[in-house]
């Protein structure tokens, strides 16, 4: 990695020098011709930015000859160079794609509009903006790989140059990028580029980690090298006499692989092993496995650490023998062995199909490469949710992957914490959609069961008529592929369902948020989200819902925005004349007009500091308080029985204090799941007045907890903290 960060970084302090170091790359596989193309690109990018500056004061220019170094460094074509030097010009500049088109031709112009952002497309949230960006650059993906290699060095110089960004703005990107642009380096097996883009963003994501872990390869560099030293020189040695012209070089593990098992496996720095690797690099595969054997005479192998991505490559196309052996100091280093074919395709991915010819063979294995991309585009198809291509690169394209065998010995790549039907549904739609158990090595486990690499796993399977995926599966499936699978089944074959299951999710979550609405009004009101929704009718929006396809939850924020407008509209006007005379009780309410009266909070809807409030003259009693969205406050009060008893009342800004509020948590029912819950809570310094669950028979569990909140933000957070606990479904605020 730091060979081609030295080699793609353009050191020229001028736009002129970095342009001639570009040039300097790409000179010996141009022709003439191409270099005056690339000259004259660079012409027009520099007069198209003129004036432009960047946050660190450096002409604007400099960045897209920077982007296109970076791709000279990974061998790219002379297409791909061009489009980098002109990728702002159509965003940020008066130039058009017709512009670009008529100087460089369609492929040029349809690579800078595939990297180009979508900026005059109005969307709610900075979320959707990010999803659609992200499913332009892989519709153009899908036409064009070039786009997304062009996107990554693009991404690539702005991380080497994000100190410039504000520190919010830094952390945003960061996160970006080790969660979107360096998973897909990933998968295009861009080793380089992924490296160095995870360990961009952990610098800024967590600083203080990134430089402890420095700092230890720091401290024993010298010892490092030392031992790298002499083990790369017994190796030669001995491999001499077994196979001839083998390379024999040192790695070290990247900050961003050592935070992720110190951090995410908790393990401390001295029980990472493969820190250290050596690297051998033949000619022919038999050699690969001549040289395993040499290994293992030489060291003691470690159980269990062994691996075989020659005969089952990675997704990526990754092809590499894995061991990890125990030298004659007790230290622990990984051995890499590859052929050349094999190390031009894990240091460069996909860009290896320009650099070397060699890189991908025939037509076939690229398209094989390029598979994902389309399975991603088709998964998210289904659904009207954007932001769930998103979540799928997240999940679906993570760097750790297990490998699965089928009963006949086919192997299958999955994301790491993939279940039995995330596997059933990998061998074929048809065996998920009849599944009704699984076998991992002989025994039946249960439906949520991870996979793990070497396991054997037989799908169960049903012919009875009528027998489909269940609807809790969504749940439980963590690739995109079967959660799409599962949609699609859904929605073909149970309409009447569907519509059932949305119709009642709707009414649910109306209930929940004190929606209420006349029929007539009703029908109106869901005929209008429909529309927005681009379904033709009422049942079309409610068949979505129930399938998946429409996630509720992510319209209600709007709904809830619409009926209060609908009821600011339509509602008649109060005029409620206040009066100057206010007091504040000791439980933080003021109530208009009544001077040191005895409050009590109304158990039905239990108010909470934030809550919209009214109050109630309760006979001998004080002033009853309620949540004005309560089912026993009227609609309206002017039609109320004695409509004077109901009064204003509103929340002190100063109340400091605690109040009760009990949740209704549904969930999957597991082990070990209500210990979850009672730890958050204790970490979140929350005190638990009440707790209790009951299972049903249909394997869920509903956990009732009453808890001490000081007011509406924070019962807010404490939900969304909870929501993400495996197993939860739904929580619901109630009365006690």
């Amino acid at each position: 990695m730091k060979d081609f960060k030295k080699k793609s970084v353009c050191t020229g302090s001028t736009p002129e020098e970095c342009l001639e170091i570009l040039i300097g790359l790409i000179g010996d596989n141009c022709t003439e011709q191409e270099l005056c193309d690339v000259r004259k690109a660079y012409k027009i990018a520099s007069e198209a930015h003129g004036g432009q500056l960047r946050l660190s004061g450096e002409p604007y220019i400099m960045h897209p000859l920077s982007v296109a170094v970076i791709l000279a460094s990974l061998g790219m074509d002379q297409a791909s160079i061009i489009a980098a030097i002109l990728h702002d010009t159509v965003e940020d500049t008066a130039m058009t794609h017709n512009e670009v088109k008529k100087e460089f031709g369609e492929t040029i112009a349809d690579l800078v509009d595939g990297v180009t952002k979508i900026g005059k497309v109005p969307l709610q949230t900075k979320e959707e903006q990010q999803a659609e960006n992200v499913r332009k650059m892989l519709i153009a993906m899908s036409r064009d790989i070039r786009v997304i290699i062009i996107k990554l060095a693009d991404r690539l110089h702005n991380m080497r140059t994000l100190m410039f960004k504000p520190e919010q703005r830094r952390r945003e990107i960061a996160r970006e990028t080790s969660e979107i642009y360096a998973p897909i380096a990933h998968r295009l097996g861009i080793r380089a580029i992924k490296e160095e883009l995870e360990d961009l963003s952990i610098s800024y994501l967590d600083p203080v980690a990134y430089h402890e872990i420095e700092q230890s390869l720091e401290n024993q560099s010298k010892t490092r090298n030392e031992f790298l030293s002499d083990i790369q020189d017994r190796i030669k040695e001995r491999m001499e006499s077994v196979v001839s012209g083998a390379h024999v070089s040192g790695r070290i593990k990247s900050v961003h692989g050592i935070y992720r098992k110190m951090y995410m496996q908790n393990k401390n720095f001295d029980q990472i092993y493969d820190i250290y690797a050596v690297r051998i690099i033949v000619d022919t595969v038999i050699d690969c496995y001549n040289c395993l054997g040499v290994i293992h005479d030489m060291f003691k192998p470690i159980p269990g650490r062994f691996k075989d991505y020659i005969s089952t490559p990675k997704p990526n196309m990754y092809q590499s023998l894995h061991t990890t052996v125990l030298g004659k100091e007790g230290i622990p280093f990984e051995v890499q062995i590859r052929t050349w074919e094999m190390h031009h395709t894990a240091e460069y991915g996909i860009a290896a199909h320009w650099k070397y010819k060699l890189g991908i063979n025939g037509t076939a294995r690229f398209e094989e490469r390029l598979a994902w991309i389309r399975q991603l585009l088709e998964s998210q198809s289904d659904t009207e949710n954007v932001e769930d291509i998103v979540s799928t690169i997240k999940t679906d394209l993570v760097p750790e992957e297990v490998f699965v065998f089928t009963p006949r010995g086919d192997v299958f790549a999955l994301p790491s914490g993939a279940t039995v039907i995330d596997f059933a549904y990998a061998i074929h739609s048809a065996v998920g959609n009849k599944m009704v158990g699984a076998k991992v090595d002989g025994r039946i486990v249960p439906l949520d069961y991870n996979v793990k690499t070497g396991e054997i796993v037989e799908i169960m399977t049903s012919s009875q008529q009528g027998k489909g995926p269940s609807r809790d599966w969504l749940n439980i499936v963590k690739t995109s592929q079967a959660r799409s699978k599962i949609r699609q089944w859904f929605k073909k074959e149970r309409r009447e369902e569907n519509i059932a299951e949305g119709k009642a999710q709707v009414e649910r979550e109306f209930k929940r948020n004190f929606i209420r609405l006349s029929e007539s009004e009703f029908n109106d009101f869901i005929l209008k989200v429909a529309e927005r929704q681009r379904c033709k009718d009422a049942d079309e929006f409610y068949a979505a819902i129930g399938y998946g396809g429409i996630s509720l939850m992510r319209l209600m924020p709007r709904i809830k925005d619409d009926y209060a407008k609908l009821n600011k509209s339509d509602a008649p006007i109060i005029n409620i004349v206040p009066q100057k005379k206010t007091a504040k009780s000791k439980e933080g309410v003021i109530v208009e007009g009544i001077d040191n009266c005895l409050i009590k909070f109304s158990r039905c809807c239990n108010p909470l500091p934030g809550d919209d409030i009214i109050g109630f003259i309760t006979r001998g009693h004080g002033v009853s308080i309620h949540t004005k969205k309560c089912t026993n406050v009227p609609e309206d009060i002017s039609k109320a029985g004695e409509p004077d008893r109901w009064i204003t009342a509103y929340w002190d800004t100063n109340v400091r204090e605690d109040f009760k509020c009990t949740l209704q948590i549904f969930c999957l029912n597991r082990i070990g799941l209500l210990a979850d819950v009672s730890s958050l809570l204790a970490n979140m310094r929350i005190m638990i007045n009440d707790i209790s669950s009951r299972n049903t028979k249909d394997g869920r569990a509903t956990i009732m907890v009453t808890v001490s909140v000081n007011g509406v933000e924070h019962l807010n957070s404490l939900v969304q903290k909870i929501d993400k606990i495996e197993g939860v479904l739904s929580i619901e605020r109630s009365g006690i």
